[in-house]
């Protein structure tokens, strides 16, 4: 009888740790899964962002020459001295700060790390206010 008890108490006490080392190696194995996930979910988010920092890029340098378009169209307004040209050019430089806030909002919404939608609707925002300046420098050129 003492025998048996020894024995049982050895398969129970192997048993209890073999199940302990399972366990173990279980977390190990699940916490090594979500590292990995989290670093793959990283270097895909920043790979999805280089597009979108390229897209702001290209703003930039698009709001940039249009700046430099209308700062040589305002010198000559001014030189014209016309109310109405002034007016005009006015309103549209006003188009054109329009555009460098949305251009900022982009890159704010960049820098916050925003969903990709709403980083994409502000580029398509962005887009349109560079256009509307574009469009509203090509009507004051029309009117001189």
């Amino acid at each position: 009888m003492k025998r048996s008890r020894i024995n049982l108490f050895k398969v129970t006490s192997m048993t209890i740790s073999i199940l302990g080392v399972l366990l173990i190696a279980g977390t190990i194995l699940i916490f090594a899964y979500i590292g990995v996930d989290a670093i793959s979910d990283a270097i895909s988010g920043s790979v999805e962002k280089g597009a979108e920092y390229d897209e702001l890029a290209k703003l930039q340098s698009d709001y940039s020459a249009l700046k430099v378009q209308y700062d040589s169209v305002k010198k000559e307004v001014y030189q014209r001295n016309n109310d109405n040209l002034t007016k005009t050019y006015l309103n549209a430089e006003i188009e054109l700060v329009k555009a460098k806030s949305a251009i900022d909002d982009v890159k704010s919404a960049l820098e916050t790390n925003k969903p990709k939608s709403e980083v994409d609707g502000r580029i398509k925002t962005a887009r349109y206010q560079l256009q509307v300046a574009s469009q509203a420098l090509n009507d004051l050129r029309a009117l001189m």
